[in-house]
């Protein structure tokens, strides 16, 4: 069956033909017209994302540089504290023995007074040695130069010459081949604090150090027998002996801090650095 259209059906059905495309074409326009805004937006977006994040990380090299400056002042602080304290204890006191023997030399007993001569030869060459060592002191950061190794070896043997604890060390850095100054300063100043913190707050006997580097892990473990605490309403608080800064210099190097202690049980902390 044929049907025959009609002149009003045709231009209706041109009319609707006309009107799709005059959508389709003002759609096309809209779309046109819209995707430099939208690319527009997306540009000032990035752009935007893009500035955040480099004032993100300069911020954060700023914060870093702010902490290593904060670190060299507190070893050197520490550095002359030493010095200070062996000065007064030990140098002076071996200065003024040897004062003292000196003043009582008779010379008209030959024997006795060429005794007391080399005895105060002997203590003056002592205070030699001594001030020789604090010497090396005066450069913190050198020793840090000659390896972390020898840099924890160097505390260890202050620590050891106060004859107050008993101290079981391992130290198996002094071959490292790989170094970090920057990280070496701060492992430096964190074993500074640790030992500082057990002298101020433990009341220690024995104290175990061990000191080692494996799979670019460096390992620090301090254990000691001392009254211990309660860390996690210590941590809770955000205050005491110097956990505060501990933890964020630890943090800093993305490093791991495992600290165990309770209350009249001694204290075991374990740190673990990416080494170098």
């Amino acid at each position: 069956m044929l049907y025959t259209l009609r002149p009003l059906d045709i231009l209706l059905y041109m009319q609707s033909e006309t009107t799709k495309i005059a959508i389709l074409i003002a759609v096309a326009t809209l779309i046109f017209l819209l995707m430099p805004i939208f690319l527009m937006m997306y540009i000032r977006s990035y752009n935007r994302h893009k500035k955040n994040h480099i004032l993100e990380k300069e911020n954060m090299r700023r914060e870093f540089e702010s902490e290593m400056l904060q670190t060299r002042i507190e070893v050197q602080e520490k550095t002359m504290q030493t010095i200070a304290t062996e000065l007064h204890d030990n140098v002076g006191q071996l200065l003024s023995l040897t004062t003292l023997t000196l003043n009582s030399v008779n010379l008209n007993n030959s024997e006795k007074a060429a005794q007391k001569i080399e005895n105060s030869l002997s203590l003056v060459n002592k205070s030699i040695k001594e001030l020789r060592e604090l010497a090396k002191l005066l450069h913190g950061e050198q020793i840090v130069e000659t390896g972390i190794g020898n840099a924890i070896q160097q505390e260890i043997n202050w620590l050891e010459k106060t004859g107050t604890f008993e101290l079981s060390v391992s130290n198996q850095l002094f071959d490292l081949k790989e170094t970090s100054p920057d990280k070496d300063l701060i492992i430096l100043r964190l074993l500074q604090e640790i030992i500082n913190n057990i002298i101020k707050h433990a009341n220690a006997t024995i104290i175990s150090l061990n000191f080692y580097h494996d799979n670019h892990i460096l390992h620090l473990s301090v254990k000691e027998n001392g009254v211990g605490f309660n860390y996690e309403r210590i941590k809770a608080k955000k205050s005491g002996m110097g956990l505060n800064s501990i933890s964020k210099r630890i943090e800093m190097i993305n490093g791991k801090l495992i600290l165990n202690s309770a209350p009249n049980n001694g204290t075991n902390i374990l740190i673990e650095i990416p080494y170098p």
